[in-house]
C-alpha cells in the first residue's frame, strides 16, 4: 500500500466514523443543544467556564495527545508490523477509545462535572470509590515513570558523540528556553494588557528562535556531571520540574505552555501530512516495513510477546486511554458549553488522536532498518516529511533536515511536558481527595508523595539485556500500557453501571469493558510468568524486577477487587424486588 493511500484511507475511515457513529451517539444519549451544563450552572470564572467547541476541542486534544500515540504505535509496529498496529488504532479508537472518552465526558457532565471516581461512588459504593481513586493514582504514577525516562532520553547525547554533533543536548537547551518563554507569556498575560492574540504572535516566533539557538548552547549532562548517568540526572531534573509545575498557578505555566504546545502539535501534523503527500507523489517516500511480522514478537527482556494481548496494551493511547477519562471528567466537563459539543470534544478528539497515531506509525513505515528509540524514529520521520514539504520552497542544495530533526524532538518533548506536569497535578488532586486533604501544606506533601515512586524507579539499577542496560521506559512501558488500559476498562465498568441504572444502552460500554479487561489482565499475567521463572537456585533477581512484580500484583488485586464490587452492584440491579431499576 502506498504511504499516501495509507494516510488517506485512515483519514476517510475516521471521518466516516465521526459522522456515522458520532451522530448515533448523539441520538442514543439525547444530547441537548441548550446551554444547561455545569459550566453554566456553576460558572465561577475559575474552574467552571463555558467554552465553545472550537476552543475546547484543541485544548482537550492537546491535553490527551502526548507521547502515547507516538511511542505506542512505533513499538507495536516494531513488534508485529505496521498492519496490526494500524488496524487496532482505527478499530480501537472508533469502537472502544472514542466510546470511552465520550461516555466518560457525558457521565461527568450529568453529574455536575464531578470526576469519574465520584460517579463510581454514587452508582456503586464508597469502597469502590476509594479503590478507584487508588487505582487512578497508581496509573498516573506509572505514566510519570514511563514518560520521565522517555523525555530524559531525548536530552542525552548518544555514545561516542559530542554535544556539538548530537541533537539531545541542543534539544535540552531549547526545551529549557521553551519553558522559560511559557512562564514569561503567562506573566505577561496576567500582569500586562497584552492580549492572547498578541501574546501568541510574540511568543510563538520566540519558540522557533529557541530551536535555532539550542545547538549553540547545548546542555550536556555527560560533560557537566562526569561519571554520572546523564539520563538519570535528567530524570531527577524533570521530576523536580513536575513538583514545581504541579504546585504553580495554572496561569503561570500550565495554560501558556499548553497553548504553545498545542500549536506545535498542529504544526507537526500539518507538516507531516503535507510532506507525505509531496514525497509520495514524487516517488521519494515508500513503505519499507512489512505489513505483518508474525503472531509473536520478542520483548525488551527477550521474552515471548504474543500479539494477543500485547498489541492492545502496547499501542495504548493511540486507540484507547484511561488517562483521557481523568482529563474529560477533571477539566473538560467543567467547560462544555452544551451537551451537543461532546460529540466533537469527546468522540472527535479521540479520532483525531488516532490519526496522529497513524502519522507516528508512518514515521516507522518509511524505514527499512529502524534504529534508535521511538523518539528518534519519530523525529527522523517528521524531519523527513517536513523536508519534503519545504524543499519546493527552498533554494537548490539547501537541506534543513538537522534543524527539522531538532524541531521534531522538541515537539516530542513538549508533548510529554504536557503529560508530565498534568499527571502530577491530577495525581495530587486524587491523593488529596483520597486522604481528605485540603490545605496548601498538604498539597505540597501530596505532590512529593506522588513523585516518590518515580524517584525510586530512577535510583534502582537498570536491568541489562544482551550486555546493555535497558531504558527505564522499556521496562515500564508494558506496565504503563496495562495500567492505562485497565483504567479505561474500569472507567467503562463504572459507566456501564451508571447507564444500567439510568435505563440507557449499557451494552455500548459493556462490550468494550469486557474486551479491555480481558486483554489487560491477560497481559499482566503474562508479565508475571518470566519473573516467577527467575526463582531458581542461584538465580540473581535485579531490584527492578521486584519493583515490577509488586506493581503488577497491585494492579491485578485492585482490578479484581473492583470487578467484585461491580458484580455486587450489578446483582442489586437485576435482583427481583430490588429498590433499583431493573436492567430491562
Amino acid at each position: 500500500m502506498d504511504l499516501l493511500l495509507f494516510l488517506v484511507c485512515s483519514a476517510l475511515v475516521l471521518s466516516a466514523a465521526y459522522r456515522v457513529v458520532g451522530r448515533r451517539l448523539v441520538a442514543m444519549f439525547n444530547l441537548s443543544a441548550t446551554e444547561d451544563t455545569p459550566a453554566h450552572q456553576l460558572r465561577d470564572g475559575l474552574d467552571y467556564e463555558p467554552a465553545r467547541a472550537t476552543y475546547l476541542l484543541p485544548q482537550h486534544f492537546s491535553a490527551i495527545a502526548a507521547a502515547g500515540p507516538i511511542v505506542g504505535p512505533i513499538l507495536a509496529g516494531l513488534y508485529f508490523g505496521w498492519g496490526p498496529a494500524w488496524l487496532w488504532i482505527i478499530l480501537g479508537s472508533i469502537f472502544i477509545g472514542g466510546i470511552h472518552d465520550f461516555t466518560a465526558l457525558i457521565a461527568s457532565v450529568r453529574h455536575r462535572a464531578r470526576s469519574i471516581a465520584q460517579v463510581v461512588r454514587e452508582h456503586m459504593n464508597p469502597r469502590a470509590h476509594l479503590l478507584f481513586l487508588v487505582f487512578i493514582w497508581f496509573a498516573l504514577v506509572y505514566v510519570i515513570i514511563a514518560f520521565t525516562d522517555v523525555t530524559a532520553g531525548t536530552f542525552v547525547a548518544p555514545a561516542n558523540s559530542t554535544s556539538a554533533d548530537a541533537p539531545g543536548p541542543a534539544v535540552a537547551a531549547s526545551s529549557a528556553l521553551y519553558l522559560l518563554l511559557a512562564v514569561a507569556m503567562g506573566l505577561c498575560l496576567r500582569f500586562t494588557s497584552l492580549g492572547p492574540l498578541r501574546a501568541k504572535l510574540i511568543f510563538l516566533p520566540l519558540v522557533f528562535l529557541a530551536i535555532v539557538v539550542g545547538p549553540y548552547m547545548p546542555i550536556d549532562m555527560g560533560s557537566l556531571v562526569p561519571g554520572a548517568n546523564p539520563q538519570v540526572i535528567w530524570g531527577y531534573i524533570l521530576l523536580a520540574y513536575c513538583f514545581a509545575a504541579a504546585l504553580s498557578p495554572v496561569w503561570a505555566l500550565l495554560q501558556p505552555r499548553g497553548e504553545l504546545g498545542g500549536y506545535f502539535l498542529y504544526i507537526v501534523m500539518a507538516a507531516g501530512v503535507l510532506g507525505i503527500a509531496v514525497g509520495a507523489l514524487s516517488g521519494e517516500l515508500h513503505i519499507a516495513q512489512p505489513f505483518f511480522k508474525g503472531w509473536e514478537a520478542t520483548d525488551s527482556f527477550g521474552n515471548a510477546a504474543p500479539l494477543f494481548p500485547i498489541l492492545f496494551i502496547t499501542v495504548a493511547c493511540g486507540a484507547c486511554s484511561g488517562f483521557h477519562s481523568v482529563v474529560a471528567s477533571g477539566t473538560t466537563s467543567k467547560q462544555l458549553r452544551c451537551e451537543l459539543d461532546a460529540r466533537s470534544v469527546g468522540y472527535g478528539s479521540m479520532l483525531l488522536e488516532a490519526f496522529f497515531a497513524c502519522l507516528s506509525l508512518a514515521t516507522l513505515m518509511i524505514l527499512a532498518q529502524p534504529s534508535g528509540g521511538p523518539s528518534a524514529i519519530y523525529a527522523n520521520g517528521i524531519a523527513t516529511f517536513a523536508n519534503h514539504a519545504l524543499s519546493p520552497l527552498l533554494p537548490a542544495g539547501v537541506d534543513p533536515r538537522a534543524l527539522l530533526f531538532q524541531f521534531a524532538l522538541l515537539c516530542f518533548a513538549t508533548f510529554v511536558f504536557d503529560t508530565l506536569d498534568a499527571c502530577t497535578r491530577l495525581a495530587r488532586y486524587v491523593l488529596m481527595e483520597l486522604l481528605g486533604w485540603t490545605s496548601r501544606p498538604q498539597a505540597i506533601i501530596a505532590t512529593a508523595l506522588t513523585l516518590v515512586l518515580p524517584a525510586l524507579a530512577l535510583s534502582i539499577p537498570r536491568i541489562e539485556f544482551a550486555g546493555k542496560p535497558l531504558p527505564l521506559y522499556q521496562v515500564f512501558w508494558g506496565i504503563f500500557g496495562s495500567s492505562n488500559q485497565l483504567l479505561a476498562a474500569l472507567t467503562l465498568l463504572g459507566v456501564t453501571v451508571w447507564l444500567a441504572r439510568k435505563g440507557l444502552p449499557y451494552w455500548l460500554a459493556l462490550g468494550p469493558t469486557l474486551f479491555m479487561m480481558t486483554m489487560t489482565l491477560w497481559s499482566l499475567l503474562i508479565s508475571i510468568n518470566p519473573y516467577l521463572s527467575l526463582w531458581q537456585p542461584g538465580a540473581t533477581i535485579e531490584p527492578l524486577r521486584h519493583f515490577q512484580f509488586l506493581i503488577t500484583v497491585s494492579l491485578i488485586v485492585l482490578t479484581l477487587w473492583l470487578i467484585v464490587e461491580a458484580i455486587i452492584t450489578w446483582r442489586t440491579l437485576i435482583r427481583p424486588g430490588s429498590a433499583e431499576p431493573a436492567l430491562a
